[in-house]
């Protein structure tokens, strides 16, 4: 996901849950595909620091993406403490909030 449109469609009509390190949005789209997006803001720390977020971020949705339903948008904000914690606890918190998130849709 590339489109500011695309985010600002998630985060404001897709269902949130959060974590000490990240947010996740989740959306259905309604399309074949499912597609994930990252929000990284300088407040996680300096260049580097943001692009090793993103990093471990993508190789966690690319495990995590598969066992959405199709036509699932997700949109992941790294908050400041995603800096802070290892690759493990990054990808239980983000699980974490997939599932809570998942569990919100299917009620709303």
């Amino acid at each position: 996901m590339s489109a500011s449109a695309d985010f600002q469609s998630v985060m404001r009509r897709g269902v949130k849950s959060g974590r000490a390190t990240v947010i996740v949005y989740l959306k259905q789209t309604g399309y074949a595909d499912s597609i994930a997006g990252f929000a990284v803001s300088r407040a996680v720390g300096g260049a580097v620091m943001r692009n090793r977020v993103k990093r471990r971020l993508r190789a966690i949705m690319a495990e995590a993406l598969p066992a959405l339903p199709d036509g699932s948008a997700v949109v992941v904000r790294a908050l400041p403490r995603s800096a802070d914690v290892d690759y493990v606890k990054l990808r239980r918190d983000v699980n974490e909030a997939l599932t809570t998130a998942q569990r919100k849709a299917a009620l709303a």
